[in-house]
């Protein structure tokens, strides 16, 4: 019994010693908002107050509004290239949405997809913006047909680039592991570049277009002070859109997809075409879950065809 005692007391005392050594190993501390916003905001870059939060967001060019909404750990750095296609044609908004980037934590937690829809809406009402077209990434794909089945009249076109909000089998890995009770706590605090990387080698199909500096911004904007609770927030929170919603909009849409997404499979794509009547898809064989970043040029020829 003694044996038996002592033997357990050693694997306990490995095992926290293991764990004592990843910390030391993995452990970042957040980095002040201040810092992280003199690296990232853009020439361009503008902020607003919306319910306690500082909302970082770009407003470019003239003509019919066009809002860009990202996904899931990313920013409005991922619209760059269309913003510069489009800005010539249309007055182009994106913005830093509750939880990433620049606009940091939500004070009330709620990463829900109904108070996100509330957002964009309290986002387009301080800006006088009434109509407009709407294009969205993933989380925020899922953000833009829900809010286009929320507002249909406020909305003239819809984009959805490998959207979220159909069910699915598996959720990307590091939303699984933000969702478990120890390892999404220890995400708080051990953020290493290695993770960051991989998650951009999954989005990606190309990985030689994962380069240095991007893998950079997302670790930053990933350290950037709560962004790390936000994510473990929104993982906790995470929820499938209601198909009847989907099925009332009669918008114009155009779904865009990169054939070798492994986040949100392509699959995807011919389902929201089966339930959106006014829907087209497009489905690229050289891209992954971000074509507008992996493959800008040849989805903004799309887009501006659509949009035109």
């Amino acid at each position: 019994m003694h044996r038996l005692l002592r033997y357990v007391l050693y694997v306990f005392a490995v095992l926290l010693l293991t764990i004592g050594l990843l910390v030391m190993a993995f452990f970042r501390a957040d980095i002040p908002a201040h810092e992280v916003e003199k690296r990232y905001r853009l020439p361009q870059s503008q902020f607003m107050a919306i319910g306690g939060l500082r909302v970082h967001y770009t407003d470019e060019g003239k003509g019919e509004a066009i809002l860009l909404l990202h996904g899931t750990g990313s920013s409005l750095h991922t619209w760059q290239k269309w913003t510069d296609g489009l800005k010539e044609r249309f007055r182009v908004l994106r913005l830093d949405l509750p939880g990433f980037g620049l606009t940091g934590p939500a004070p009330d937690r709620n990463y829900r997809i109904v108070r996100y829809v509330e957002f964009v809406r309290d986002f387009l009402d301080r800006l006088q913006i009434r109509q407009l077209s709407l294009a969205g990434n993933s989380l925020g794909g899922q953000i833009a047909w829900h809010f286009a089945a929320a507002y249909p009249d406020r909305i003239n076109k819809l984009i959805l680039v490998a959207s979220a909000g159909l069910p699915r089998r598996h959720i990307p890995m590091p939303l699984y592991l933000a969702r478990l009770p120890i390892v999404g706590k220890l995400g708080r605090y051990l953020s290493p570049r290695f993770l960051v990387r991989n998650s951009l080698w999954e989005v990606y199909f190309d990985r030689s277009k994962v380069t240095d500096e991007l893998i950079e911004r997302h670790h930053t904007l990933t350290l950037r002070e709560g962004n790390r609770q936000a994510f473990i927030d929104r993982a906790q929170q995470l929820e499938e859109g209601s198909l009847a919603n989907l099925e009332r909009i009669t918008i114009p849409t155009l779904i865009l997809w990169g054939r070798y997404d492994t986040w949100i499979p392509v699959e995807h794509a011919e389902e929201f075409h089966r339930r959106m009547p006014w829907s087209r898809v497009v489905i690229y064989d050289n891209a992954g879950h971000v074509p507008q970043e992996e493959i800008p040029e040849q989805t903004l020829a799309d887009v501006l065809k659509f949009l035109q």
